[in-house]
């Protein structure tokens, strides 16, 4: 479903700020692959979720969704592939609009545009329908100003919004980071739900190591631009954090300390 081709990107080049935030990287994702990614700061995790999405454009390598090349749409074409929640709460929704106006325009994302009436009765009842799947209550606050629900509802609502559609690809990039502890654990078992009621192709950045490992069937850890440690399935299901902590020790010789990964 998706596959990065020697993907390469450096910042800055030729000044003394030079950074190679991605290194020849290679990546396959099958189709239902739900994969989360972990590593320190620096370690090139939102510079690979920018060049996925087009907001960044590799200085070599292609990307490739579905068995056709991204390489040359640019990031608002993509979205009729790709989906994406951010970190930031008010991120992905217009806090002037309605619930049902935002779902509105998320539901015609990758639709032929008409001009006529985005919320209609129909559609009414379907966006009640999807709403009532988070048990949060929003089914019955369609017309509520977006800017008026907390930061874990309207996190919530984004991930409804980007994947009611059933992108080909969805990236989930610290979407949990900036909630409270109790909001997050709640966004994070409505992913699981989601991912897997839907069959979603997911990548998702996280700092929370545990995270990581209770979510998906496969997860990687990146440093300095690289793909540095691969695992899947039965192998990842008995990983531990001290198990990741002494493959990074083994693979690059020193000791991982980036508290914020370890702890979340």
């Amino acid at each position: 479903m998706l596959k990065l081709n020697n993907i390469s990107i450096t910042f800055n080049e030729g000044t003394p700020d030079e950074k190679k935030a991605l290194n020849d990287i290679n990546l396959e994702l099958e189709k239902g692959d739900f994969i989360t990614v972990i590593g320190s700061n620096g370690a090139g995790k939102s510079t690979l979720m920018n060049v996925i999405s087009g907001n960044l454009m590799p200085d070599l390598g292609d990307v490739i969704i579905d068995e056709k090349s991204m390489l040359h749409l640019p990031e608002y074409k993509r979205s009729a592939f790709v989906g994406r929640v951010f970190q930031d709460p008010m991120a992905g929704t217009s806090p002037s609009m309605t619930i049902e106006e935002n779902l509105a325009i998320a539901y015609s994302r990758n639709k032929k545009r008409k001009l006529k009436l985005g919320v209609t009765k129909q559609r009414k009842g379907m966006f009640k329908e999807y709403l009532k799947t988070l048990n949060l209550g929003l089914e019955n606050r369609l017309t509520a100003k977006v800017g008026l629900l907390s930061g874990g509802e309207r996190q919530a609502l984004s991930l409804l919004m980007t994947t009611f559609t059933e992108p080909s690809i969805l990236l989930l990039d610290e979407h949990t980071a900036a909630l409270d502890p109790a909001r997050a654990a709640l966004i994070t078992s409505l992913t699981d739900k989601v991912v897997k009621n839907s069959g979603l192709t997911t990548l998702m950045v996280t700092h929370n190591m545990q995270q990581a490992l209770d979510l998906g069937n496969r997860l990687i850890m990146m440093d300095k631009g690289q793909i540095i440690f691969d695992v899947r399935d039965e192998e990842k299901s008995q990983l531990t954090i001290e198990n990741l902590m002494h493959e990074f020790k083994r693979i690059r010789g020193i000791q991982f300390e980036d508290d914020r990964v370890v702890l979340g």
